[in-house]
């Protein structure tokens, strides 16, 4: 289990989680899935972390839960209950992804399907190879297309039309159409995505730790916000505290004496 999963510490700011299971196309098991739920915590404490980037190895990102493995040997769900405790798994999996106080770039190459296809979206960022393609899958076999969080992040990413037509059909979404629906904001040749993912990472990285954290969980906040005054309000409240902030201070100071400012995340 150890090796199905990479943590590499990229640098002090920037931590690379690989999925390593390239035999089965990266696809998961539920103790894979405790795992990288386990690493996700680990990265969330450290201080110094300010980016992930989710990537795989091999020719595919993840080709979804391994069925296959979830049904041998004596931990097989058992009955409604078993499988809604699989279900759960997978559904804390990506509620971790989703409020990791650090930004998530997904980088995707080949199949992304089904859980494969829910990590990228819980995300911030993804970025895409060439021969990326994001499947829903379980339509095909009979099974309900929301799952994983797909049916929460699909439609706020590319439009609730386009959405419905992509899970009732499962057909597969090429990385160029992804890319001009806005589900991925770039695509590149498979040998230069973890490039275009660090490119990425660093930029973010080299911002103030505050604005960040805030960012992302303010953008996520006001996605479901009831109006524009509340989105305001809590923007107000939020930004006040940066403008009282060192970084701010340093950042200000940095900017008057023409240089990069130097974050404390004070």
């Amino acid at each position: 289990m150890a090796h199905d999963l990479i943590l590499d510490r990229q640098s002090d700011t920037i931590a690379i989680i690989r999925l390593n299971r390239t035999d089965a196309r990266n696809a998961l098991t539920t103790d894979m899935a405790r795992h990288l739920t386990v690493l996700l915590d680990e990265v969330d404490a450290d201080p110094d972390c300010r980016v992930v980037i989710l990537a795989a190895e091999g020719a595919a990102f993840c080709a979804g839960l391994d069925l296959k493995a979830s049904l041998a040997g004596p931990g097989a769900p058992e009955g409604a209950i078993g499988w809604m405790a699989l279900q759960e798994v997978f559904g804390r999996l990506m509620l971790r992804i989703n409020s990791l106080r650090q930004p998530v770039i997904a980088a995707v190459q080949g199949a992304a399907v089904g859980a494969g296809f829910g990590l990228a979206l819980a995300g911030d960022i993804r970025i895409a190879a060439s021969d990326a393609r994001f499947l829903v899958g379980a339509v095909k076999v009979g099974l309900n297309a929301g799952e994983c969080g797909i049916s929460y992040h699909l439609p706020r990413l590319i439009g609730a039309g386009r959405a419905f037509e992509i899970m009732l059909t499962g057909r597969p979404v090429s990385a160029e159409e992804a890319l001009s629906s806005g589900l991925v904001s770039d695509v590149v040749e498979p040998e230069a995505l973890l490039d275009r993912a660090l490119r990425t990472a660093r930029a973010i990285a080299e911002n103030a730790p505050y604005s960040i954290k805030h960012t992302k969980q303010i953008m996520w906040t006001n996605l479901e916000a009831p109006s524009l005054a509340s989105a305001v309000e809590l923007e107000n409240h939020v930004q006040v505290v940066a403008l009282l902030s060192e970084d701010f201070r340093e950042a200000a100071t940095a900017f008057s004496e023409k240089r990069p400012p130097r974050f404390a995340g004070r």
